[in-house]
């Protein structure tokens, strides 16, 4: 592009120079150049308006030949801001300002200020259009003074136009409409219709895009103004108009939606501004093709004009040159300037359908976020409605298989007991995956020993592996050391999940678990884990989609085998947030291999990870028998249970139905635990914990909840809770963690 224009002021440079050369000869009939250059130039104005811009060429350069011969600088200085005018339309920018900067110049001691603030409202409308608008402003507003200080009301128009124009480029669509109704006004009672055409034009093009709040029923006025513009621009061959129109034709339709209409709109607007390049591209190439005897005829004509000159005899061969490689010239400049236009404007087309993409595209973003806002908000709300029956089929269930059921009735309750945690275990599955995806997941670091992580790991999924008849085993690298921080709870969620897919899917088979290191450095290990069963395996079509949310080999494999396709979708994501990937080998019929590295530090410390849940014996339970405890849950079920799990182990047990009567009871009481919901009518379980605590800080106080509450763990403890239980729980959990809050309050007592 600088290539370009630099190409283009130095052949007009050169033009101009070569033109020049006769002028000399002719200086002395200064009266008849003046009547020449005048013709000329209402020649060149006339083709320009007509849109003939290589005949407009010709005739203002020859124009400003003749000005010069006179040594009249303001004629040469309107000649040249016609030719300027010529550059702005053909969107030759650098051109026309350079034309009217010269015009501005020659100006510049010849007290012509009505001419100058002509100049100056031209160059602030090509600053509009070269993006320079700070430039474009300043000259704008210079002539604004002048017409102001002048009352020439008329021409001020034409500056409130192009103030329209650059408000409509800077985005200031409510300026540039109270611009544009001004100007149009008086353009109007002008009869000027070439710029009420373009007035009307810009006012389409601000009404589509303003605020809708700012302008009521902005469509409709967009729509008129196109319609006055395009009949304009039908009645009187404006051509740009009616062009440009199309494209504003193609957003009304985007905005009503009418995507095909819109398209097609596009396409014609496409296709007339190319052809119309084409056009001008034809007749320059037409004027370039023409034979000596045209060129003969455009000399005589010259000749004929300068007949009367004292050395047109001596300088005929001469000037017969200069015109050829004048027009020459004049062609090349065209067709640089003409190809220029059409990068120009490639490039403008390709701006706006950019800006429209991107204003796709901010939409589909809004309209993402809100949809994964709405999405964790209800995940959030259907965990705790979820979580509440399901406590009602866990722990119902567990209180029928504890009143000896009839063999064939105790099958059923395992079916259900069953059928209960599989619900269970898809719910935490889906708002894991909820939280990786909103990015809430954070790594934790703990000091662990990873052979007994493993093994306790082995342990809980043995029962799956007798199931299936599979044989599970641990081969692990003893030069691993005894000690590692890490987040030992995610690894293990990994393991079980890669660990429990291979036995899902091996029957009669063999399922091994490897752990061996891969190196050590500056104090941390890296160990390479795999988990191989010789299963069923897994297509090298499926491989691609495994680790994505609800995928699963295929629809048979899922009937037979079950799950929701979470569980590796679940791993992906941990090991990404770990810095490590999945890896997978697989083969139909022969098995599978996952396999991950992960790089862990070595620990120097004492091992402090938490110690799970444990099942207490017979005689610890001895410690509950006949404590004094109190139920706060406005569930009616979830009451009855609860107390009869209770009751079952000899605890004398109270109920209140709402936090209010909780404390109300607390207060007339003396409660060996607190076991309080967290959402209750009225004031919620935290609330009435906090009063609790203002009179009875020992008090040890139980948070029984359906609601997910990792996150808050901090929050909970730091109002008063002792311990949490999460509903729907096992019962041994359940009464291991009352054990352990009446220990330690025992102890602390003491």
């Amino acid at each position: 592009m600088q290539y370009t224009l630099f190409t283009l002021r130095s052949i007009s440079l050169m033009l101009f120079f070569i033109i020049a050369l006769p002028a000399h000869s002719w200086s002395q009939e200064t009266a008849q150049s003046a009547k020449e250059y005048s013709r000329l130039h209402e020649q060149g104005v006339l083709a320009l308006e007509q849109n003939n811009y290589p005949e407009a060429l010709i005739s203002l350069s020859l124009a400003i030949q003749e000005a010069a011969a006179a040594e009249n600088k303001v004629a040469q200085a309107s000649i040249q801001l016609s030719l300027a005018q010529l550059h702005y339309n053909i969107h030759n920018f650098d051109q026309a300002a350079l034309q009217v900067h010269s015009a501005i110049e020659l100006l510049r001691d010849q007290n012509n200020t009505a001419l100058i603030a002509q100049a100056q409202t031209l160059l602030g409308y090509i600053y509009v259009e070269n993006g320079k608008w700070e430039e474009a402003e300043i000259f704008l507003h210079l002539a604004d003074q002048y017409f102001l200080n002048s009352g020439a009301i008329e021409s001020r128009a034409q500056v409130l136009l192009g103030y329209g124009a650059l408000s409509i480029k800077q985005k200031q669509f409510s300026e540039a409409i109270n611009y544009l109704e001004a100007a149009k006004n008086t353009f109007n009672n002008q009869q000027d219709l070439s710029k009420l055409a373009k007035t009307e034009l810009l006012l389409a093009e601000a009404s589509i895009k303003i605020d809708p709040e700012l302008l009521p029923n902005s469509l409709n006025k967009a729509k008129d103004a196109l319609a006055k513009a395009l009949n304009l621009a039908s009645e009187n061959g404006f051509v740009s108009i009616g062009i440009e129109g199309l494209r504003l034709e193609s957003y009304l339709s985007l905005r009503a939606n009418k995507f095909n209409e819109a398209e097609e709109f596009l396409t014609r607007y496409e296709q007339k501004s190319d052809s119309l390049h084409q056009h001008y591209l034809n007749t320059i190439i037409a004027q370039s093709g023409a034979d000596n005897g045209d060129l003969a005829s455009l000399n005589q004509i010259i000749n004929q004009q300068k007949s009367d000159l004292d050395r047109q005899q001596r300088s005929i061969s001469f000037s017969k040159i200069t015109t050829g490689l004048s027009i020459a010239l004049i062609i090349i400049l065209s067709l640089l300037t003409l190809s220029l236009y059409k990068n120009n404007n490639l490039r403008a087309k390709a701006n706006i359908l950019l800006q429209d993409k991107n204003s796709e595209l901010q939409l589909a973003k809004e309209k993402a976020e809100k949809a994964s806002m709405v999405k964790a908000e209800f995940l959030s709300t259907i965990t705790h409605e979820l979580r509440t029956p399901m406590y009602a089929v866990t722990g119902l269930t567990h209180l029928l298989l504890e009143e000896n059921p009839k063999p064939e009735q105790k099958e059923h309750l395992r079916s259900l007991q069953f059928s209960g945690e599989y619900l269970l275990n898809l719910i935490n599955n889906i708002l894991d995956l909820n939280k990786l995806e909103a990015n809430k997941v954070e790594i934790e670091k703990t000091t662990f020993n990873l052979k007994k992580r493993l093994n306790d790991v082995l342990i809980a999924l043995n029962k799956i592996a007798v199931d299936r008849k599979n044989n599970l085993r641990l081969e692990y690298d003893d030069e691993i050391p005894e000690k590692l921080e890490g987040d030992s709870v995610k690894l293990s969620q990994i393991l079980i999940n890669l660990i429990g897919n291979s036995l899902k899917f091996t029957q009669n088979g063999d399922v091994i678990v490897r752990v061996s290191k891969l190196g050590e450095k500056n104090n941390k290990i890296t160990l390479h884990f795999e988990i191989e069963d010789n299963g069923v395996g897994i297509s090298k079509k499926k491989q691609k989609s495994i680790f994505e949310s609800f995928s699963q080999a295929s629809l048979q494999i899922n009937r037979k085998f079950g799950g929701t396709g979470l569980g590796l979708s679940i791993v992906k994501s941990l090991l990404e947030l770990m810095g490590s990937r999945i890896q997978l080998e697989s083969q139909l019929g022969k098995g599978s291999k996952f396999w991950f590295d992960l790089a862990l530090e070595i620990s120097t410390q004492g091992a402090t990870e938490e110690q799970g849940a444990k099942q207490l014996a017979e005689n610890e339970y001895s410690v509950l028998e006949n404590r004094h405890i109190l139920v706060v849950e406005d569930n009616k079920i979830n009451q009855m249970i609860t107390r009869k799990i209770l009751e079952k182990r000899n605890i004398i047990c109270q109920v209140a139905d709402n936090g209010m009567d909780a404390i109300k009871l607390v207060e007339s009481n003396d409660f060996d635990v607190v076991l309080m919901d967290i959402h209750m009518p009225g004031i919620s379980g935290i609330e009435a914990t906090q009063e609790i605590r203002k009179f009875k800080p020992d008090l040890p106080i139980i948070a029984l909840t359906a609601v997910t509450i990792e996150e808050n763990l901090d929050e909970f403890y730091r109002v008063g809770f002792s311990e949490i239980i999460l509903k729907p729980f096992k019962t041994e959990e359940f009464f291991e963690k009352i054990h352990r809050t009446l220990t330690q309050d025992t102890s602390a007592s003491k």
